[in-house]
């Protein structure tokens, strides 16, 4: 006999092609509920499923449940059999909660996530990097008249105290960097991988960009204005800070360009998703493939 295996919001269920043979319920808690939601989102199998299909070959509908059976998406059957939350003693209300709770779980998750933390320091740098420059240009303007010494220190104080701060908060980007995106920092240096990171929106975001476009974040004003004016495009953004780039002749800098990003765009992704260290062997490739752009 085919058995299948389907798991809802409140419980999950051994069925056959008609009717529901076994189920095994969840507690009938918001809290509950929710944990296993999440542990589904993270394509976990849960405990229950396993308990449920122990020892019996199952159909299966999620891609995330194949260890338990054949998945298949195709058997009419998923798309037939109704199962309802009442006649389980489930109501409405409690899926409502449940998925208030999940959602702010969600932005609360989000909200703490080292990159966007990491996003804020980038922004807060280059707000005080504006300050200092503000500052010291005051005081360079300020100093060229007669004034006593008393009237220009506390000035000087200030913008020593941002000066200060700059180098910590520096310092501090470049330690989460080779925490959070090891492989990314070794490439293109923390600091502007950090900005990258920035200006894409976020590491998942930045890992799912191709590399054509991480070539070019930072260059987006002079992007619209070649769209729509024409002339020379750019060929690189904020990468063109890196001395590999910016100490090229100019007739390498946009293969040095294109070759950084394919290599940062590799780094990021597996910062995201694989979470391993290919830093020496991405390096290792930049190098041969450096020595191939001069050659030529």
């Amino acid at each position: 006999m085919t058995q299948y295996l389907i798991t809802k919001w409140f419980g999950t269920f051994l069925c056959d092609e008609t009717t529901v043979q076994k189920e095994i319920l969840f507690p009938k808690q918001t809290k509950e509920i929710v944990l296993r939601l999440r542990e589904m989102e993270k394509n976990a199998i849960l405990a229950e499923e396993e308990k449920i299909a122990k020892n019996i070959h199952v159909i299966v509908n999620e891609r995330r449940l194949q260890q338990l059976g054949s998945y298949t998406i195709e058997d009419p059957f998923f798309r037939t059999l109704a199962i309802n939350p009442e006649d389980y003693g489930f109501s409405h209300a409690l899926l409502h909660d449940a998925s208030l709770l999940l959602a702010q779980e969600r932005v609360d998750e989000q909200l703490q996530s080292e990159d966007l933390q990491l996003i804020q320091m980038v922004n807060a740098l280059d707000d005080l990097i504006q300050t200092a420059n503000l500052l010291s240009e005051r005081l360079s303007c300020w100093t060229l008249l007669p004034t006593s010494k008393k009237k220009v220190k506390p000035f000087e104080k200030t913008l020593s105290t941002v000066n200060d701060e700059i180098a910590r908060l520096q310092d501090q980007i470049e330690q989460d960097m080779n925490t959070i995106a090891p492989n990314t920092s070794t490439i293109i240096g923390p600091l502007i991988g950090a900005r990258l990171i920035a200006l894409a929106g976020g590491m998942q975001k930045m890992a799912m960009m191709p590399a054509s476009t991480i070539q070019l974040l930072g260059a987006e004003k002079a992007l619209f204005r070649f769209k729509k004016e024409g002339g020379k495009p750019p060929k690189h953004g904020v990468i063109f800070q890196h001395p590999m780039i910016n100490c090229a002749p100019k007739t390498e800098r946009g293969k040095i360009a294109r070759l950084l990003a394919t290599k940062i765009s590799t780094a990021i992704k597996a910062d995201v998703f694989t979470k391993r260290n290919i830093s020496d062997e991405l390096q290792q490739d930049i190098k041969i493939r450096l020595q191939e752009i001069r050659k030529k």
